[in-house]
C-alpha cells in the first residue's frame, strides 16, 4: 500500500549508485538487466538519468538519454510499488520530457503503458519480441567470426552507425568491451558485415545488438554468441524482420516478453531487415 510522503519531493540527476538501484528495480519488474549495465549507460550520457526522492529516499526513476543530432531515448521509467498512486510517475515523466524538449524521442513501451505513451504523442512503429531459449554446446570456431579488439573497433563503430539514429561511440566503447561481455564481428573480404554482443544478466544472458547484412551472417554470429554459457539466453527481435523471428524459432527460442518501439517526432529510417537483435530496451 502506498504511503503519503512527510517531506519534500525532489528530482535529481542519478549517481552511479542511484542507477544501480534503478536497475535493481528493473530486475524486480522482470526486465532482467545486465549485471554490468550501469557503467555503459552512464557513458552514454552521465546526466541522462533522473531519480525522484520522497522523504529522502529514492522512489522513482527514468532515463532520458541525449544523443547527438537531437535524438533522445527514454526508459527505466519505474515508480516503486509501495509509492505508486501518488502522482510521482507524472512528475518524473514531465521532468524527463522537459530534459528532452526539442528532441526526437524513442522508447520501448511495455504493453500496459502503450496507451499512455500514445496519449503523450508517441506513435508505435513496430513490436519488439523477446525470445528466450537454451544456450548451445561449444562447437568448432568459425574463422570468419573474430573478437572486437582495439584494431577492429573503429570499423565496428562505423558499421553500427547505420543502425541507430545518432552516433553512440562512447556507449559502444563500453558495451563492446565491458565486463561480462563477448563481442564478435563477422568479416567478409576483410570488411565487417555483422556484429553482435552477449552480456551476462541477472538471469542467464542476453544478445544485443545483433546486426548483420543477411540471415546467414546473423545465424553464424548468434550461434557463436550463445555457445557454452550457463542459463537461458534472450534476444529482443524487431517483429518486422521475419527472418530474425524465424532464426530465433529455429534455435528453439520462444516469446517471453514484448514492447512497442514508439517515437515522438519523425520515425528514423533504420535497416530493420538487417536488425536481428535490439541493443537494449533502456537506451535503444
Amino acid at each position: 500500500m502506498s504511503r503519503a510522503p512527510q517531506g519534500p519531493i525532489t528530482i535529481r540527476t542519478m549517481s552511479s549508485s542511484d542507477l544501480e538501484t534503478a536497475l535493481d528495480w528493473a530486475a524486480q519488474e522482470g526486465w532482467n538487466p545486465g549485471l554490468h549495465d550501469a557503467d555503459c549507460f552512464m557513458a552514454a550520457d552521465p546526466a541522462g538519468f533522473l531519480m525522484l526522492c520522497a522523504d529522502g529516499e529514492p522512489v522513482g526513476s527514468i532515463s532520458v538519454v541525449r544523443y547527438a543530432e537531437a535524438f533522445g531515448f527514454l526508459g527505466l521509467y519505474i515508480v516503486r510499488p509501495d509509492w505508486r498512486g501518488r502522482g510521482f510517475g507524472r512528475r518524473l515523466w514531465a521532468a524527463g520530457l522537459e530534459r528532452l524538449a526539442g528532441y526526437r524521442v524513442g522508447l520501448d513501451g511495455v504493453v500496459e503503458r502503450q496507451a499512455d505513451y500514445a496519449r503523450a504523442g508517441f506513435v508505435t512503429a513496430y513490436r519488439n519480441i523477446r525470445f528466450t531459449g537454451p544456450p548451445r554446446p561449444p562447437g568448432p570456431p568459425d574463422p570468419r567470426i573474430v573478437p572486437v579488439d582495439d584494431v577492429l573497433l573503429p570499423a565496428v563503430l562505423a558499421f553500427d552507425r547505420r543502425f541507430f539514429p545518432a552516433p553512440r561511440d562512447a556507449f559502444l566503447r563500453c558495451w563492446l568491451r565491458g565486463e561480462g561481455r563477448r563481442a564478435r564481428a563477422y568479416l567478409a573480404d576483410g570488411r565487417v558485415v555483422g556484429y553482435g554482443v552477449r552480456r551476462a544478466c541477472r538471469l542467464g544472458h542476453k544478445v544485443g545488438p545483433l546486426f548483420a547484412r543477411d540471415a546467414a551472417v546473423a545465424e553464424a554470429l548468434l550461434t557463436d554468441l550463445i555457445q557454452g554459457v550457463a542459463g537461458p539466453v534472450a534476444i529482443d527481435v524487431s517483429e518486422p524482420n521475419r527472418a530474425a523471428v524465424r532464426l530465433a524459432e529455429s534455435l528453439a527460442f520462444a516469446p517471453s516478453f514484448e514492447t512497442a518501439r514508439m517515437y515522438r517526432g519523425a520515425r528514423p529510417d533504420l535497416p530493420l531487415a538487417e536488425t536481428f537483435g535490439v541493443t537494449t530496451f533502456e537506451l535503444g
